[in-house]
């Protein structure tokens, strides 16, 4: 059974830095890929930044330049560097992990919050 356990968020005055961290049970190189997504109150979860087994990385625009993903893969973690942080990152992160064949296998974290706020 897969466990991906999120840490690292919290309140954060704009501008300000975050690292999130994603910690999974067993290697990532399992994995084709990992990622974050994000659910704003009142929206949909949005794919945030993924980074496949091969080190291809996708972000979303509006996290471009200011946001870093990237693996330990002695610790089996995926790490979300956030900088130069906007009222409107403000939503709860969540890691997800894809395994295995078609039809994928899909594993979500629990979440962690961040709250972008002056």
């Amino acid at each position: 059974q897969v466990q991906l356990v999120e840490s690292g968020g919290g309140l954060v005055q704009p501008g300000g830095s975050l690292r999130l961290s994603c910690a999974a049970s067993g290697s990532i190189l399992r994995f084709n890929d990992m990622g974050w997504y994000r659910q704003a109150p009142g929206k949909g979860r949005e794919l945030v930044a993924t980074v496949s087994r091969g080190g291809q990385i996708t972000y979303v625009q509006s996290v471009k330049g200011r946001f870093t993903i990237s693996r330990d893969y002695a610790e089996n973690t995926v790490f979300l560097q956030m900088n130069s942080l906007l009222p409107e990152d403000t939503a709860v992160y969540y890691c997800r992990a894809s395994y295995g064949g078609w039809p994928y296998d899909i594993y979500w974290g629990q979440g962690t919050q961040v709250t972008v706020s002056s």
